[in-house]
């Protein structure tokens, strides 16, 4: 009797045993996958992120001195640390090539944060930041300052202190007509649709009667350059970004439900309506302090998010720092090919992402399928 029991229990153990192993078998592969899942989108935002570190290197090697990529970070180093060797690199590198590089790296990562935002709060594809109607208040505010002369504030700030204020303007309007009517993405997209007819035919208006000298300003203006931006200008269009950036960031669950639809949202306990003015005067606020210095850059908040969503999906948790990234390296990559294609002639980097953004999209859309624009 001793010796059946003996065996009954040791048959039990085996199979208490069996069945545990199945279960941490069955258990381990679903983690395991959806931890390489995981690391594979990590790796593709530290891919975009190294990348965006050799573009700034690159960067800085532009120009009429030769220095290489290593000799441009270590004469940075020295700079940072006190210890300048080579005065002449300092000074060209710190002074006139850093402030260009890094307001594209800024204006990059900004504009492709903003847009991939604007693309989930709308549920659009064709949505970027100048959806909001920054771009035509912005440019209606420097065609004010430039041809009339009107402006807040005096001197270099003129252009720039009126493309800031009049690029909020379209995004107050369209927050005033989203609180009379539902705030749904068609009500939003065709407030600033028509907000934007509006100040384009009062930029059209000012343009008619505009001097000759003030239109090629003007014209110059509204393609987009990083030239003539330096440290102060920098800095304030870092701040802001960053703050913006990181509170999209922050908003990237709630970004997640709103792709998804109103409804879904609110079962969630999402307020959908607010959660997308948040969001409009988060991208607003971005775009506006990056255009008043940069003029307007097209393509990038629009083609960025896409290209990025080829390699990293939909989720808003790693689509929106690997945008920040590919967006930054790519206005980087931009300028510099403005800056030696022609040389000693410049092309605005405005036309160049035209140039690359306008291809880009066409196969975007040529290889559509449905998991692109989820």
């Amino acid at each position: 009797m001793d010796g059946e029991n003996v065996k009954e229990s040791k048959a039990s153990r085996s199979v208490r045993e069996w069945m545990t192993k199945g279960q941490d078998v069955e258990t381990s592969k679903p983690v395991l996958d959806y931890k390489k899942y995981v690391a594979r989108k990590w790796a593709f935002i530290l891919t975009f992120a190294a990348a965006t570190f050799l573009a700034v290197g690159w960067g800085m090697c532009v120009g009429v001195t030769d220095i290489t990529v290593i000799e441009a970070y270590e004469t940075l180093w020295n700079h940072l640390t006190g210890n300048i060797t080579h005065v002449d690199w300092d000074y060209t590198i710190v002074e006139y090539r850093l402030p260009r590089v890094c307001a594209g790296l800024v204006a990059g990562a900004g504009l492709a944060t903003a847009g991939c935002v604007m693309q989930s709060v709308l549920k659009n594809p064709l949505a970027d930041p100048y959806t909001t109607g920054v771009s035509s208040g912005a440019g209606f505010g420097a065609t004010l300052a430039i041809t009339v002369g009107a402006s807040v504030a005096g001197g270099s700030l003129a252009i720039i202190t009126n493309a800031f204020i009049f690029s909020l303007i379209p995004t107050f309007v369209i927050i005033s007509v989203s609180k009379l009517k539902k705030a749904s993405p068609t009500v939003m997209i065709m407030a600033g649709i028509a907000v934007m007819y509006i100040f384009n035919a009062m930029s059209t208006v000012l343009k008619l009667w505009a001097d000759p000298d003030a239109l090629s300003a003007l014209y110059r203006w509204q393609v987009g350059t990083l030239g003539g931006i330096g440290w102060d200008n920098v800095q304030i269009m870092f701040v802001v970004t960053l703050i913006g950036c990181a509170l999209s960031m922050a908003l990237s669950r709630e970004l997640n439900l709103l792709s998804t639809g109103d409804e879904n949202a609110r079962a969630l306990g999402i307020d959908a309506g607010k959660m997308r003015i948040i969001c409009f005067l988060l991208v607003a606020l971005v775009s506006a302090a990056i255009v008043s210095f940069t003029g307007l850059i097209g393509f990038v908040g629009l083609v960025a998010p896409h290209i990025v969503r080829l390699f990293i999906g939909a989720d808003n948790k790693y689509l929106l720092p690997a945008s920040a990234f590919f967006g930054a390296a790519l206005l980087i990559i931009s300028d510099i090919i403005g800056r030696t294609v022609l040389s000693p002639t410049v092309l605005q980097v405005g036309v160049i992402t035209a140039f690359l953004g306008g291809p880009m999209f066409l196969w975007l859309i040529i290889r559509k399928d449905n998991s692109i624009w989820g």
